[in-house]
């Protein structure tokens, strides 16, 4: 079995969402000075690799706790959107181009490759995003959660959140700025990311992997 490590090495100067506090982490102890090396850790729980749960943008919305780890794991379907630049739309024509794969799958994840411009201006740019047609067809999916490796599925310029909303409010998990999509060779893996179990979380960062045959 060949695993892929999907997740953005959290750093203190690493690539957060406009406005957003950078996380802090600093090494308190040290070998040399205390015999052990202890990190006091600082993030936002949007920070870096990471995913949303409904009470992320609803006050009574489910948080991370109190979802079964069932719903962390399970089988993807990749959605190759890579050909898209700037300002394009993942429209319908992408599902249909995958769908028996996605119809096989508890996760849809596309890809836009867009993860090559992390820590750069250019991430938090006009990456791609889906179209609401795609919005209403994961609605009615009853998939498990779905995956990008940008760092919203929202505009960067969106004042209101209506796909986070929309997708959310049907109790299904978004995973963000993933990474490393374009090693996986193949259209169904093992999807796993496994979140920090915070009390009442709005998200959390992950560590997300695929696992394939």
């Amino acid at each position: 079995m060949k695993i892929i490590d999907l997740t953005h090495t959290i750093s203190n100067e690493m690539t957060v969402y406009p406005g957003g506090p950078k996380p802090q982490n600093k090494i308190i102890s040290t070998v040399k000075e205390d015999g052990y090396k202890e990190t006091e850790i600082h993030i936002n729980s949007h920070n870096g690799t990471h995913m949303d749960s409904p009470n992320h943008v609803f006050e009574d919305g489910v948080s991370l706790d109190k979802i079964d780890v069932i719903n962390f794991v399970g089988n993807a379907a990749l959605v190759d959107c890579s050909c898209l630049g700037e300002g394009d739309i993942i429209t319908y024509d992408f599902i249909e181009k995958h769908k028996e794969a996605i119809d096989n799958s508890d996760f849809i994840v596309f890809k836009t490759n867009w993860s090559k411009y992390w820590n750069t201006d250019k991430y938090l740019g006009n990456y791609p995003v889906i179209s609401d047609e795609v919005v209403d067809f994961i609605v009615t999916s009853k998939k498990k959660g779905i995956a990008f490796d940008t760092i919203s599925v929202d505009s960067i310029d969106a004042t209101v959140l209506h796909k986070h909303h929309k997708i959310l409010s049907n109790n299904i998990l978004v995973f963000e700025n993933l990474t490393n999509l374009d090693l996986i060779d193949t259209d169904n893996f093992v999807f796993c990311a496994l979140p920090l179990k915070l009390e009442n979380s709005d998200g959390a960062p992950i560590r997300a992997i695929a696992m394939i045959d």
